[in-house]
């Protein structure tokens, strides 16, 4: 009987499916036209998707970062809405929009002056099986237009991250998924130069990305403006960026770790990935391949987090504490079925995807080995994510901050350089050592949520 706890009726599902499919959608066609993208950089060579995939490592930080100040903000969205505050919602949309200015200029700035600097992290010069120098440029060139997309991006976030806080998952998804077919599109014709284009490469893969960038913010506001009827707290929420001091004063003290754990989190994975590049150029490349195949099937579990974040957040604004527990178990449940399912079909049919690539044969069987080890250690990925947004939805921030970034940073990165520096093992050790740490931070998340410290409500 007690087993029943952890399934749900059929309200329940259709509830949990309701949030999380549109978001599982988007997600699914972005890592889609991702892996897409990626082997069609992979085409040009080795050093050509390295250099792309060092960028896009480094941007990350950037990107993570603006979505953990979103997300910070947004347990208040989510919380307001449940209340039935429209003016609270109009408060955290702007100091969404305020921390996105904010976080283009800061991320312009360092990218502009720091850029070469940040791409040698990636880069040995012990490394005799690629063209160092010719990764370093390819990257450059690619940095420096993809830098482009950042401000549409940002907005991106702001609008599309409050329509889904405030239970409209379908928008989102639906600009996100032609934005992501522009990407594919515009990638074909301007990486290879077909139907007339120029042929323009890597520069060409960050162009493609940031036409899909303005195309989809551009979706989302014109949605807005013609829709504004339907969405109350939109109208007169930038008359003024007027914000209650003792409502901005709790945003910043709950969103501010959020913030830091996104930046801290992200650049402990670009750390990884520094640690894994100490192995060879190789590396470099089944890295990306791999990332790319394990982030498409990933996204069943990451969808269930996020909805976990908007599902509970709600539950906790309008005080449905007993509600709220029950969805959470019954939710991580499924988020970890789903994922060993999911893991199962990885495991036998992503290293296929190596096939497209055009490098050699060292890097694709690497890329093959990386996506197995992946594929089994993904439920435990699920459980701990699954534990992250529980966390979250009560605004325990720093407790999330310190289960997630400080798990990579005190565990995972350490462990990776060790294992490299004082152990001398090679990458087939390493990279499944440092990826099972993951079974740690479930045992600190089960305990976090079987304590219910997460139960709490913010507004």
């Amino acid at each position: 009987m007690r087993l029943k706890r952890y399934f749900g009726d059929k309200a329940f599902y259709k509830l949990a499916f309701t949030v999380s499919v549109p978001i599982m959608l988007q997600n699914l066609i972005t890592n889609l036209v991702s892996m897409v993208d990626n082997i069609m950089v992979g085409r040009l060579g080795t050093e050509q998707m390295s250099g792309v995939s060092i960028v896009n490592q480094i941007t990350l930080v950037y990107i993570l970062a603006l979505f953990g100040a979103m997300s910070g903000i947004g347990i208040f969205t989510a919380q307001f809405y449940g209340k039935k505050d429209m003016d609270g919602i109009r408060y955290t949309l702007r100091y969404k929009l305020i921390q996105a200015v904010g976080l283009f200029i800061v991320g312009l700035a360092v990218f502009l002056l720091f850029d070469e600097k940040l791409i040698s992290l990636f880069l040995h010069e012990s490394d005799a099986e690629g063209d160092i120098a010719l990764t370093m440029a390819y990257g450059k060139d690619y940095l420096r237009v993809i830098l482009i997309g950042l401000l549409p991006m940002a907005f991106t976030q702001v609008f599309a991250g409050t329509l889904r806080e405030t239970g409209d998952t379908f928008t989102p998804m639906l600009a996100g998924m032609i934005a992501v077919v522009t990407n594919c599109v515009f990638n074909y014709l301007l990486i290879f130069g077909k139907f007339g284009f120029p042929e323009l490469g890597v520069v060409g893969a960050a162009a493609a990305t940031d036409i899909s960038r303005f195309v989809e913010c551009g979706i989302i506001l014109a949605y807005i403006a013609v829709k504004r009827k339907r969405f109350p707290y939109f109208k007169g929420a930038f008359r003024s960026f007027y914000i209650p001091k003792d409502l901005l004063g709790r945003m910043t003290y709950k969103g501010l770790p959020l913030l830091v754990n996104e930046v801290l989190w992200s650049g402990g994975m670009s750390a990884l990935s520094v640690a894994f590049s100490l192995h060879g150029l190789n590396v470099v490349a089944a890295y990306s391949i791999s990332s790319t195949v394990s982030n498409l099937f990933s996204v069943a579990f990451m969808a269930m987090g996020v909805g976990i974040g908007i599902i509970v957040g709600q539950n906790l604004g309008a005080r449905e504490y007993e509600k709220a527990e029950d969805n959470v178990r019954k939710l991580i449940t499924l988020s970890v079925l789903m994922s060993v399912v999911i893991g199962a079909i990885m495991f036998f049919s992503g290293g296929f995807v190596t096939r497209f690539y055009n490098t050699n044969e060292e890097s694709k069987e690497l890329a093959r080995f990386f996506i197995k080890v992946w594929a089994c250690v993904m439920p435990l990925h699920a459980f701990s994510n699954a534990s992250y947004f529980t966390l979250r939805s009560g605004g325990k921030t720093i407790i999330t901050f310190i289960f997630d970034s400080g798990s990579v940073w005190a565990l995972m990165v350490p462990t990776a350089f060790a294992l490299y520096y004082v152990f001398h093992l090679n990458i087939f050790f390493v990279y499944p050592i440092t990826m099972g740490i993951e079974i740690l931070k479930d045992l600190i998340g089960y305990i976090l949520v079987k304590k219910k410290v997460w139960i709490r409500t913010i507004v």
